[in-house]
């Protein structure tokens, strides 16, 4: 149950509103195939998103969450997948059901939105775009926007400042345990759906405030906050 009805909700893109493994891992995979090597699969590469796209080509050259490739190996695959990302931003990707009905409630109920994102804005915001719901956001903070990103508070109070509001009473809602951390670490409540890019963990181990169904069920959660 979240503490407090908040004034401001910021939401988090990848795993929350939108799947975007078929396009990460097809950008991968074509990346894998590029540097003559075995390409890894769509379900494999799903366990490896949700830490930025540098991240995600650590691991897909290592195999290994926590992997570190030499230098030459990443400095090398790193522009190959920025190239084959930049063609597949959103071809594949769709938004989880239920983010459009939610963010309708949540726009009509007079909600200050925001998204907060670790994607650079280079691909954040053509996404947003195609998708159909950057203009439900006021502000949107992607990955390169501070010098700091998730986990660091940085990026959810710059969004606070931006909407005059006060910390404790923000929520942040997202699917990671880096989400749990920046909320904690800025003040804020935070909510986590079940469903996204946690690395096959349960989100409800982070201990959020509140775990919803989808960003619709969020309505209910809303309306019985004090």
């Amino acid at each position: 149950m979240l503490p407090t009805k908040p004034d401001m909700i910021l939401i988090d893109v990848d795993g929350t509103l939108v799947d975007r493994v078929p396009d990460l891992a097809f950008c991968v995979d074509e990346m894998m195939q590029q540097l003559g090597r075995e390409p890894w699969g769509e379900n494999r590469v799903r366990d490896w998103v949700g830490n930025g796209v540098e991240r995600l080509v650590r691991r897909a050259l290592t195999g290994k969450l926590e992997g570190e490739p030499a230098d030459d190996e990443f400095e090398k695959a790193y522009p190959v997948f920025l190239d084959l990302y930049a063609d597949n931003t959103s071809k594949r990707s769709l938004l989880y059901p239920g983010v459009r009905e939610g963010l309708d409630y949540l726009k009509v109920a007079g909600y200050a939105l925001g998204c907060v994102t670790n994607k650079a804005a280079q691909f954040t915001i053509p996404l947003l775009k195609d998708l159909g719901v950057y203009d439900d956001f006021s502000i949107v903070v992607s990955g390169d926007t501070l010098e700091h990103k998730k986990p660091h508070p940085a990026p959810l109070l710059h969004a606070a400042e931006f909407f005059k509001v006060d910390p404790a009473n923000a929520l942040m809602v997202g699917d990671s345990v880096s989400d749990v951390k920046a909320a904690r670490a800025a003040g804020f409540s935070v909510a986590c759906v079940p469903y996204g890019y946690n690395h096959g963990e349960d989100i409800r181990v982070a201990k959020p405030d509140l775990v919803i169904e989808s960003i619709a069920a969020l309505r209910n959660e809303l309306e019985q906050a004090a």
